[in-house]
């Protein structure tokens, strides 16, 4: 069974407000810093397997490792901590 919402329905819902309702917080600014991040995290990683492709050697496993350092990072900055 299909369920679709009209139209009507999906704005009435996202003007509810409550314990239950999800709230915006990222203005447009965080939101194209967000894309920006994702973008450079994917050259991040497409760098580093060109390099174990072309080069393999130790530098790989140590550029990897940085890699998971840098994405531990992201991932900091991305969380949204509440007081």
């Amino acid at each position: 069974m299909k369920y679709i919402k009209s139209i009507s329905r999906l704005i009435e819902e996202s003007e509810e407000s409550g314990e239950k309702t999800l709230k915006r917080s990222l203005n447009g600014f965080q939101l194209i810093m967000l894309g920006l991040g994702v973008i450079i995290g994917a050259g991040l990683f497409s760098l580093t397997g060109l390099a174990a492709a072309n080069n393999a050697g130790p530098a790989v496993t140590l550029s990897f490792l940085v890699a998971a350092v840098g994405c531990g990072f992201a991932g900091l900055c991305y969380a949204e901590f509440q007081p």
